[in-house]
């Protein structure tokens, strides 16, 4: 079931009062904001939800929380300028104050899956919203089994979180796979589609758990490589992005199919919305 904060069991289209604390640069048009509430304190989360991010006077956009939920003083968002309401919560400085509602939606499957394989599988700004979930694992290594991460994006230029995949390849308990779809000289690694780095990874098709989230088409291709590779689909996660405007079901702007990614997502199971993704238009 979706997890709402007290604030937004009271009221849940009222924004919460939070300062931008931090700002990093991860790419040119990407940015990662540390956040906290200008009272109280932020509420809890669990990875895989999004909290609906408010610019004053432009609008409001649904954002995942890509924080490693150690910090229990605010939250941290990845946003991407592509549109009105991106490129102004891009844009804020330290200090600047803007309006959160949430967290909303279902979270990756983490609990559930100790004792499995893990396989995480991210395309481009997906990486963000499984970061909460690489953390968690990686923080409870022992209660899993072989976990393996693999990020793939178009160009070398566009590797999001480089430092810390860096930190992660470099330990010895985790693969992690990097691949570009297009790459010059300077790029020794991989060149190609993320479903392709599935084979040089180890896993136990029957024992594995796997967290995927990118553009539609790529987890749509990842799901199916995995069921190709033994994985069920009722094994398979991915986190949906669709047009959330209330984040509680009742607009029925994000509705996919008989669902509302809002609340019956962002993270489904490949089974309950395998033959929605099929379907154009949808």
């Amino acid at each position: 079931m979706p997890l709402l904060t007290a604030a937004a069991q009271i009221d849940p289209f009222v924004p919460q009062l939070y300062k931008v604390a931090h700002v990093r640069r991860e790419l040119s048009d990407v940015v990662t904001l540390e956040i906290k509430p200008s009272q109280g304190s932020r509420p809890s989360y669990a990875p895989g939800q999004f909290n609906m991010l408010y610019a004053f006077g432009i609008g409001e956009i649904a954002i995942s929380i890509s924080g490693d939920g150690t910090d229990s003083t605010g939250f941290v968002h990845t946003v991407r300028d592509v549109g009105a309401v991106s490129r102004a919560i891009a844009a804020l400085d330290i200090g600047a104050t803007l309006g959160v509602r949430g967290p909303f939606g279902t979270e990756w499957p983490v609990t559930a899956a100790e004792g499995s394989d893990i396989l995480i599988i991210a395309g481009g700004l997906g990486l963000a919203p499984l970061r909460p979930a690489i953390t968690h694992v990686l923080a409870n290594r022992a209660r899993y089994g072989r976990v393996a991460i693999l990020f793939g994006c178009r160009h070398p230029e566009d590797i999001l979180f480089h430092d810390q995949l860096a930190a992660w390849r470099g330990r010895l308990d985790i693969a992690v796979e990097v691949t570009v779809d297009h790459a010059d000289s300077n790029w020794h690694g991989h060149v190609g589609v993320v479903p392709a780095l599935i084979p040089r990874v180890s896993f136990s098709p029957h024992d594995t758990v796997a967290l995927v989230c990118g553009p539609e088409i790529m987890m749509r291709f990842t799901a199916n490589a995995l069921r190709d590779a033994g994985v069920a689909s009722n094994q398979i996660y991915l986190s949906m992005e669709r047009n959330m405007k209330c984040a509680i079901g009742l607009c029925g702007h994000c509705q996919f199919g008989p669902t509302f990614v809002c609340k019956d997502g962002p993270v489904m199971r490949f089974d309950r919305i395998e033959r929605l993704l099929t379907l154009r238009e949808i």
